[in-house]
């Protein structure tokens, strides 16, 4: 049962380019959105398309692949692990940050 736990799994098209940060000892991190659509009608029988947008980070060497092969509008699924942190900005303001950690990645859509 403990493999249910914080699971996340998602299928969208990356709204940006991935961004690639390089730590002083050489590992790399990968960050970028993906945005999920859910379609519905709602009571005026109109068509109405949801969209949300996750934050999605990779570290390791996953964060090879993403450089490769991950570009905007790119369709991938991603499974990870949700997490939450805050920061203090340079203004002084305390920021929440939610976002996906992957650990699976699999690239969909035309080539």
């Amino acid at each position: 049962m403990n493999t249910l736990r914080n699971q996340v799994q998602l299928i969208g098209n990356l709204g940006n380019d991935p961004e690639i940060f390089q730590f002083e000892n050489g590992n790399k991190k990968a960050t970028f959105s993906v945005a999920t659509n859910e379609n519905y009608v709602n009571a005026k029988k109109e068509k109405i398309t949801d969209t949300q947008w996750h934050r999605v980070v990779f570290f390791g060497k996953s964060v090879e692949i993403v450089e490769k092969y991950l570009k905007k509008g790119k369709e991938v699924a991603i499974g990870g692990k949700l997490t939450h942190h805050d920061y203090e900005d340079k203004s002084g303001i305390k920021r929440y940050v939610t976002e996906v950690v992957g650990n699976e990645l699999v690239l969909l859509g035309s080539k």
